[in-house]
């Protein structure tokens, strides 16, 4: 069994999807948030739920619930912050967290495995997912040590993940875009809607 944890992003304000958490949207029935975990929890030894305001509408979880350690949702990397502080305090043999969105149902059961192995050949101590020539920067693997460096870049104002990596060194392990994009993520009602007419091919 893997020692990583995930963080699962969930403090967005959801603007696109017209508000709310995203993640409890329903998909084939059931929230995306259901689909997200059935695809990550086997991958690791636990999984975090990075999330604002009122721990409760998550309860039925049983999942830590942490929020951004910084005010007005200054995005992902917050989120990602607040996995890592979580992973420090809590459990401080994991030495890496993996962080995935709330919105992406369909993420391949070999993400953890890929990312480790991208980053183990390149020699960098960061790896993302990319897929159909993207790169999708909140789908990657963390080392808590660097989240010391995290909060001092999002106190002076850095809001970009790749922009941040990119001082340290990231990989990409790239996955085939068809027939599913396993990254694609439901930002609005009309992806959700495509969403469902994917899910058939589960």
């Amino acid at each position: 069994m893997s020692s990583v944890w995930a963080v699962v992003l969930a403090g967005g304000l959801a603007r696109r999807m017209g508000g709310g958490d995203k993640p409890l949207r329903l998909l084939g029935g059931r929230p995306l948030l259901d689909h997200v975990l059935a695809r990550v929890a086997p991958q690791v030894a636990g999984v975090i739920l990075n999330a604002n305001g009122d721990p409760a509408r998550f309860a039925p979880y049983g999942l830590p619930v942490v929020p951004d350690p910084l005010p007005d949702h200054p995005g992902p990397l917050a989120g990602i912050l607040a996995g890592l502080d979580w992973a420090a305090a809590q459990r401080p043999e994991v030495a890496d967290i993996l962080s995935v969105p709330g919105d992406c149902p369909f993420l391949p059961p070999d993400l953890l495995a890929r990312l480790e192995a991208a980053r183990r050949a390149a020699g960098v101590p960061l790896a993302c997912a990319a897929s159909g020539g993207q790169t999708h920067p909140p789908v990657a693997l963390w080392p808590v040590a660097l989240r010391g460096a995290l909060r001092t870049a999002l106190l002076d104002g850095e809001r970009k993940i790749d922009r941040w990596t990119a001082r340290f060194g990231c990989a990409a392990a790239d996955w085939p875009a068809t027939p599913r994009d396993p990254f694609f993520n439901a930002n609005a009602p009309a992806d959700l809607a495509l969403a469902e007419s994917l899910l058939p091919s589960e």
